[in-house]
C-alpha cells in the first residue's frame, strides 16, 4: 500500500479534528486550547512533547536509531480576527474569529502524518514535529527562536508549507530561493499647523503633504527600485481631520511595504525615509516616521527545496508537481526559522472552484476572507508528504 493510500484510508479521525479546531478558533498567543488537544494525542503516539514556547507552542520529538540527522517539520496553529461568513456545519464558534488561512488544516495534516510516522515509518535519527502559535501576528517563530528552539531542538533542515487557493487541490508547487517577501510597517505621523478652511494661508496643511508624499512613494518603486526586483509600497491608511472647513494639525499614514530580496529591503526604507522627510520640509509641516521591520524575505534554500520537490514528485507524479513556482508577495514568519536553519518552504493546492456547490467556492476563495474553507480533501496529500520526506531524510 503506498503511503498516500495509507493516508487516505487514515484520514477521517483527522478531518474531524480540523472541523473541530475550525469551530473552535483560536487568536495567536491564545491557542490554549488546540495545544492542550495536540499534546495529549501526540504524547500517546509515543512522542516526548515540550509545552509552553512561545506561551502556547509545543515542540513534538521522536527519536529512533543511531542515526545523526534532524528533521523539523513545522505547522502554524492560530486563527484570524475575522467573522466567518460560512454556513457549514463546522463554523466557528466564536464571533469574529476564525480559522480563514487554513491553519486547522495545516495543523491536522501534521497530525496525521505524526500519527502515521510513530506507527508505521522506520527511520534514523531524530523528528521534531513544531506547532507553532502566532504565525500571522506578533511572529510566533521569532518567539521561538528568541526562547531556544534550535539550541534545545536542533535541527539540520526544516520545512513548512500552506495551501494556496485558486491552485488544483493537492497540486504542489516548489519555489526556489526567494519564496515570499518580507512585510514592513511603517507609520508616518505629519503635524502641521490647523486652521480654518477658508483661510489656509494661516494653516500648514497636512493632507497636502500627505497626498504629494502618497503620489511621491510610487516613485521609489518606478524610478529606484530595478524594474527586475519586486518591490511594494501600499498606503492602506490615511487618517486626517473631521470636517470639510477645518484644517486639520496632523494627519497619520500606515504603509505596507515588500519585497524579496533584502538589499530592496534596505533601499526601500532608506528612500522612504529620506523622501517622507524632505516632501513634509518643503511643504512646511513635520514628519515622525515609525518604521518597523517586520518580517524577513523567506529563502529557500537549494538543496532541500530539490529534495522536497523529489519527494513531491515521488508521491503524486511529475503531473501533479510544479517543479519551479513563482515567489508570492504575501509574507510569511517561517522566514525567521530559515533564517537559522536550512530548509524549504512549499505551496499545497486548496482548490480552483472546480466542482458544485459552496465547498468548492470555499476552497477556491483567497485565504484571509470569511468564505474560505480548508479543503479537507488535500488533507491526505499533505500528510503523506511529510511521512514520505521523513522516510527519505532520515533514512539509515
Amino acid at each position: 500500500m503506498s503511503v498516500l493510500h495509507a493516508l487516505q484510508t487514515r484520514a477521517a479521525p483527522f478531518v474531524a479534528l480540523r472541523r473541530d479546531l475550525h469551530r473552535h478558533p483560536e487568536l495567536g498567543l491564545k491557542e490554549f486550547r488546540t495545544s492542550q488537544v495536540l499534546a495529549e494525542q501526540l504524547e500517546s503516539w509515543g512522542y516526548r512533547v515540550t509545552r509552553g514556547l512561545a506561551t502556547t507552542g509545543l515542540v513534538a520529538q521522536l527519536q529512533r536509531g543511531k542515526g545523526s540527522k534532524r528533521l523539523g517539520l513545522r505547522a502554524d496553529m492560530d486563527a484570524l480576527p475575522i467573522h466567518e461568513a460560512n454556513d457549514l456545519a463546522h463554523c466557528s464558534v466564536h464571533a469574529g474569529v476564525m480559522h480563514a488561512c487554513g491553519h486547522d488544516g495545516h495543523t491536522a495534516m501534521l497530525m496525521a502524518a505524526a500519527q502515521y510516522i510513530a506507527q508505521e515509518v522506520e527511520f534514523s535519527g531524530t523528528l521534531n514535529l513544531i506547532f507553532q502559535p502566532a504565525e500571522e501576528n506578533p511572529g510566533g517563530a521569532k518567539i521561538m527562536i528568541e526562547e531556544g528552539l534550535f539550541e534545545r531542538f536542533p535541527c539540520d533542515a526544516i520545512f513548512a508549507a500552506h495551501n494556496m487557493p485558486g491552485v488544483p487541490a493537492g497540486q504542489l508547487v516548489f519555489i526556489d530561493g526567494p519564496a515570499m517577501a518580507s512585510s514592513d510597517d511603517v507609520t508616518i505621523t505629519l503635524t502641521g499647523v490647523g486652521g480654518h478652511g477658508a483661510m489656509p494661508h494661516l494653516a500648514q496643511d497636512p493632507i497636502v503633504a500627505a497626498a504629494a508624499i502618497i503620489m511621491t512613494l510610487q516613485t521609489i518603486v518606478s524610478r529606484n527600485v530595478d524594474p527586475q526586483h519586486t518591490a511594494v509600497i501600499t498606503v492602506g491608511s490615511l487618517v486626517a481631520g473631521k470636517a470639510n472647513n477645518v484644517i486639520p494639525a496632523s494627519a497619520r499614514l500606515e504603509l505596507s511595504v515588500r519585497s524579496l530580496d533584502r538589499e530592496v529591503r534596505d533601499l526601500l526604507q532608506t528612500r522612504i525615509t529620506h523622501l517622507v522627510t524632505a516632501q513634509a520640509q518643503s511643504l512646511g509641516v513635520q514628519a515622525h516616521i515609525d518604521y518597523k521591520r517586520d518580517y524577513p524575505v523567506l529563502v529557500n534554500t537549494p538543496a532541500e527545496t530539490e529534495l522536497a520537490r523529489q519527494v513531491g514528485t515521488e508521491l503524486l507524479g511529475a503531473e501533479r508537481v510544479t517543479r519551479h513556482g513563482r515567489p508570492l508577495t504575501g509574507s510569511e514568519d517561517f522566514a525567521f526559522m530559515l533564517e537559522h536553519c536550512l530548509g524549504s518552504y512549499f505551496m499545497i493546492g486548496n482548490g480552483a472552484g472546480e466542482g458544485m456547490g459552496d465547498s468548492a467556492v470555499a476552497h477556491a476563495c483567497m485565504v484571509h476572507n470569511p468564505g474560505y474553507d480548508f479543503n479537507d480533501d488535500i488533507l491526505p496529500v499533505g500528510a503523506a508528504f511529510w511521512a514520505l520526506l521523513t522516510q527519505r531524510y532520515l533514512k539509515d
